[in-house]
C-alpha cells in the first residue's frame, strides 16, 4: 500500500519591480513553479499579495533579490528589501529573500523562444521572471534536502 503525499501549501514567487509585480505559485508539492499573475505596484500592493497568500494557501513567500552580477546590491535591492520588510506584518507565513540573477533575462528567452510578440512579451515576463525565480529556489531547496 503506497502512502498519499501530505499536500502542504503552496510557495509564492514575488519578482518585485517599481511599475510591475510578477507573481508565481507552485504546485501543492513544492516541485514546479507556475506563472500566475501581474499586478501593478502601487502602496496597497503588499495588502493585495497578503491577501493572495490567504486565497491560494501559501505557506511560504519568496521574494526575489536582484543582486548584481558581481554581487553587490544597488538601489534595486533595497527597494526590494523594503517591500519584503513591508509584507512580512501582513501575512503569518515567512518572507524569504532569493537571488534572482538573471531571472528576467531567462523568461525573454523563454518567451522569445515561445514565438511570443513583443506586445505578449511585456505583459508576460513578470510573471514568466517571477516563474523561474521560483523554480530555482525550489530546485535549490530540493537539492538541499537529498544532500
Amino acid at each position: 500500500m503506497s502512502a498519499v503525499p501530505d499536500l502542504a501549501g503552496r510557495i509564492m514567487g514575488i519578482d518585485y519591480g517599481s511599475r510591475r509585480v510578477g507573481v508565481a505559485l507552485s504546485d501543492r508539492l513544492g516541485i514546479a513553479a507556475h506563472p500566475f499573475d501581474v499586478f501593478e505596484a502601487g502602496p496597497d500592493l503588499p495588502r493585495r499579495l497578503a491577501d493572495l497568500v490567504g486565497s491560494e494557501d501559501v505557506t511560504e513567500v519568496v521574494v526575489g533579490l536582484p543582486v548584481s552580477l558581481d554581487g553587490t546590491e544597488q538601489a534595486a535591492a533595497r527597494r526590494t528589501r523594503r517591500f519584503a520588510d513591508r509584507l512580512r506584518p501582513l501575512v503569518e507565513v515567512e518572507v524569504v529573500l532569493y537571488d534572482e540573477r538573471l531571472t528576467t533575462r531567462i523568461a525573454e528567452g523563454v518567451l522569445v523562444a515561445a514565438g511570443t510578440s513583443r506586445a505578449k512579451r511585456r505583459r508576460r515576463v513578470d510573471k514568466v521572471a517571477a516563474a523561474v525565480m521560483l523554480q530555482g529556489y525550489l530546485d535549490n531547496r530540493a537539492r538541499a534536502r537529498v544532500e
